[in-house]
């Protein structure tokens, strides 16, 4: 009974978020007319960073505390979280963990799984292209910071190897594939695998200026319109995996049907990015509600209900972001403050504060 409440509760949720904007105030991407970052104490991202490296980060390597293991993606997102910070003592401590573990392989590009109680410690040399999406853009941030020509030198290659191992043409246009390996039509019966989170759209719009061998601005529009076509169920929001075996977008067969800790993650980057696309951000906005305190939820899409919460204060953060971008709505005073929680969370709480002080500091 509980489980159908919180379904009906999201459901009324997202058919809120789905109403036409009203009036040009609440669109996405208008500038704020006297921005207030009072909201946010003025050291909190050092406070976040000491904390978050405390709790997470041994000699450069990231640990993920919930698997138990390290990865490609989390190594980025504590590189792009350093370099926010200003922090290039810690930055370059995993950058070189990461250069010297997971880029192992001729491909050059970052192995994703490493597992302290393996021999060898890499148990998957794939990559995952978001994670070196990640890295590459967090070397030009500490390359135009620092000055380092180094780091501009290995991000230029890993994007360009990314751009050339990683993208196909597609029936959408330039397509970002998951990894080099195993996301084929081939490789699968109901075709090409993606995953739209993998789309790192604040990192794709600093490619297009870094990089000109791969179309990056191609890339961004297909990710754009795999996201506006990937709408299932009765709340209208993609799933973690898609296939495009049918030729439109489908709940790969090979994954659960779900929204979940994969697909959060895309209302945070569409915000990031500041696009003018609101239509994009409206599936995600009724996730959750503040007043209530009422998910976000993890969504099981053929039929629309609500399973087991987001555990964490970060995905509340990720929602937040999107309210903001949406709907210019203020954050809630219990997200303004970063207490370490898991990994995954206490990650999104950070960059979704980044992401909105950056885009949007109206809403602070």
């Amino acid at each position: 009974m509980m489980v159908k409440q919180a379904a009906l509760g999201l459901a009324m949720l997202i058919s809120v978020a789905l109403s036409p904007l009203n009036g040009t105030a609440a669109s996405l991407g208008a500038e704020p007319s006297q921005p207030d970052t009072a909201g946010l104490a003025a050291n909190w991202l050092e406070a976040a960073w000491s904390a978050y490296k405390q709790r997470f980060v041994r000699d450069g390597r990231v640990i993920d505390d919930v698997n138990r293991i390290s990865h490609s993606e989390g190594q980025g997102y504590a590189m792009l979280i350093a370099v926010k910070a200003g922090d290039r003592v810690a930055f370059d401590e995993i950058w070189q963990w990461t250069k010297r573990e997971l880029y192992i392989d001729s491909s050059g590009l970052a192995a994703w799984k490493w597992d302290d109680r393996s021999t060898p410690k890499v148990t998957d040399k794939n990559n995952a292209s978001d994670g070196d999406i990640l890295i590459a853009w967090t070397l030009g941030e500490g390359a135009e910071q620092w000055g380092a020509r180094d780091y501009r030198d290995a991000a230029l290659d890993i994007i360009r190897t990314v751009g050339s191992a990683n993208t196909t043409r597609g029936r959408e246009g330039l397509t970002l594939l998951p990894g080099r390996i195993g996301f084929s039509p081939e490789d699968h019966p109901d075709g090409q695998v993606l995953n739209l989170s993998y789309w790192v759209f604040p990192a794709l719009e600093r490619f297009k200026a870094f990089d000109k061998q791969t179309d990056w601005a191609a890339v961004q529009r297909t990710g754009l319109k795999l996201i506006q076509e990937s709408r299932f169920g009765p709340l209208r929001l993609p799933s973690d995996w898609i296939a495009m075996g049918s030729g439109q977008p489908a709940p790969a067969k090979a994954f659960p049907a779900k929204f979940s800790y994969n697909a959060i993650r895309i209302p945070l980057y569409l915000t990031w990015a500041k696009l003018d696309k609101p239509d994009l951000l409206r599936p995600f906005v009724g996730l959750w509600n503040s007043e209530l305190n009422l998910g976000p939820f993890e969504v099981d899409l053929p039929v629309g209900s609500a399973q087991q919460t987001f555990g964490g204060t970060g995905f509340k953060a990720v929602i937040a972001s999107a309210k903001c971008a949406l709907h210019q709505e203020k954050l809630h005073p219990s997200l303004r403050k970063v207490e370490p929680e898991t990994y995954y969370s206490t990650t999104l709480h950070i960059l979704s504060l980044i992401a909105v002080q950056e885009r949007y500091p109206e809403c602070l």
